[in-house]
């Protein structure tokens, strides 16, 4: 293949690199996420081919869905990223929204494929999103009057990893149950009631944790929402408002994940290092709640990014939590008590 070809086929690859700038570590921390749920959900037992299998159809299925939810979100809203965020692709004419839309609609393609290998009502979960998702971000957070309805709604699109990784389980691997429940055309769901409790458990966790972070952000991009029209917290009931919300979001989000720890398999090694995490971003949270006027969008930046790191870093502790115990299970050694 000539080095012409080469850089043709790759191009697609390296734009997506560096679209969003997003870092290195955090691009590798999803494929932790996407995986922690599953391994949650089937908890400390043998992982043989078929539940490995499940996993990494889950990373890809929920991999793609994050590039497409991004690229619908940097379509839709290319209006107000002229505004609040011009070095993004569309603002700043690093792509049209013509060849986005092509490249939106493959890794949808691909969200849909993996989905149906885990299963057919996993395929549904995907589609229900997508739908949400479409109907959200192009239509909903600019019309509907709700306070707030944008960033109420938001996280739902990260509560779905949530919800796909312990359905991938319950409806791809045979499961003890005292819940069964068969779905004519799509299959059957079969679980306990302990696992629906921790499903839960971790779907409050991501939207807590999830919107206490987007909510700096919509103090950051409080002008360009508010031209636009967009109903974050921030344009609702103001920046500082939004502000003591957001820091009451964290603390909530840090409740939920002493249950997760309580109700779960995860050991102390998860609560000990989350707690560091917690306490680090209620730190950065609480000076944003008393900055001023001068430098509060600069700082709720920084909480922004923050925040984010401290809501995938605590998934990324699951991974790592349950990793150790099947290594330490498998020399005879646990570490729940």
């Amino acid at each position: 293949m000539s080095v012409k070809k080469f850089k043709i086929l790759t191009k697609p690859f390296v734009f997506l690199s560096g679209w969003r700038s997003l870092p290195t570590y955090e691009m590798l921390s999803y494929i932790l996420m996407y995986a922690s749920v599953p391994m949650l959900a089937y908890g400390i037992n043998n992982y043989d081919s078929e539940v490995i299998k499940i996993i990494i159809l889950t990373v890809l299925t929920m991999y793609s869905g994050f590039f497409a939810a991004l690229i619908w979100n940097d379509i839709t809203d290319a209006d107000i990223d002229a505004v609040s965020h011009p070095d993004r692709p569309i603002p700043s004419g690093r792509i049209s929204k013509k060849k986005f839309f092509t490249i939106a609609l493959i890794f949808s393609t691909m969200v849909f494929v993996f989905s149906t290998l885990v299963s057919i009502i996993c395929f549904s979960i995907v589609g229900f999103a997508a739908l949400f998702v479409t109907l959200h971000d192009k239509y909903l957070k600019k019309r509907v009057k709700i306070p707030a309805y944008s960033e109420i709604f938001t996280p739902v699109q990260w509560v779905v990893v949530a919800i796909f990784g312990f359905f991938a389980i319950w409806t791809a691997i045979p499961q003890k149950f005292d819940i069964l429940i068969n779905i004519p055309l799509l299959g059957s769901i079969s679980t306990d009631n302990y696992s629906v409790l921790q499903m839960f458990i971790l779907i409050l966790f991501t939207y807590f944790a999830d919107n206490a972070h987007d909510l700096p952000e919509g103090v950051s991009d409080f002008e360009g929402d508010k031209r636009e029209g967009v109903r974050t917290y921030a344009t609702s009931f103001g920046v500082k408002n939004a502000s003591r919300i957001s820091f009451f979001m964290f603390l909530v989000s840090g409740f939920f994940a002493f249950l997760l720890f309580y109700y779960t398999i995860l050991s102390f090694v998860f609560l000990i290092l989350f707690i560091l995490i917690w306490i680090n971003i209620l730190r950065y949270s609480y000076k944003l709640l008393k900055s001023n006027d001068s430098n509060r969008k600069d700082l709720a930046k920084i909480v922004g990014r923050k925040g984010f790191d401290y809501f995938l870093m605590s998934y990324n502790l699951i991974f790592l939590d349950i990793i150790i115990q099947i290594i330490l299970n498998h020399y005879g050694v646990s570490l729940i008590f």
